[in-house]
């Protein structure tokens, strides 16, 4: 079993910042994916960014060179900074942790963080 723990959502004004954090803990292969997903009331959960363990990174095109995802390996930790943040931002932002043993595959996702965007 494998526990996402996420902080550092808000309110902030249009133009503003936000970092947020999701720490895993438990029981986590070396080789595995982390990532953001967002979902606005009555609207379809989307992607916002994810990173491998190894660095290799996605994103959605409307948070490119806006928004930057890292991963602490050591601390099971990823991280996403929110810049320039515009009021379609404003959603619940989900943590997901993939990983498989190569015969299992598992998905974990956090409790969700509520960003807002507003003046």
């Amino acid at each position: 079993q494998v526990q996402l723990v996420e902080s550092g959502g808000g309110l902030v004004q249009p133009g503003g910042s936000l970092r947020l954090s999701c720490a895993a803990s438990g029981n986590i292969f070396a080789i595995n994916t982390m990532g953001w997903y967002r979902q606005a009331p009555g609207k379809q959960r989307e992607l916002v960014a994810t990173i491998s363990s190894g660095g290799s990174q996605n994103s959605a095109d409307s948070v490119k060179g806006r928004f930057t995802i890292s991963r602490d390996n050591a601390k099971n930790t990823v991280y996403l900074q929110m810049n320039s943040l515009k009021p379609e931002d404003t959603a619940v932002y989900y943590c997901r942790l993939i990983h498989s043993s190569g015969l299992e595959y598992y998905d974990y996702w956090g409790q969700g963080t509520q960003v807002t965007v507003s003046s």
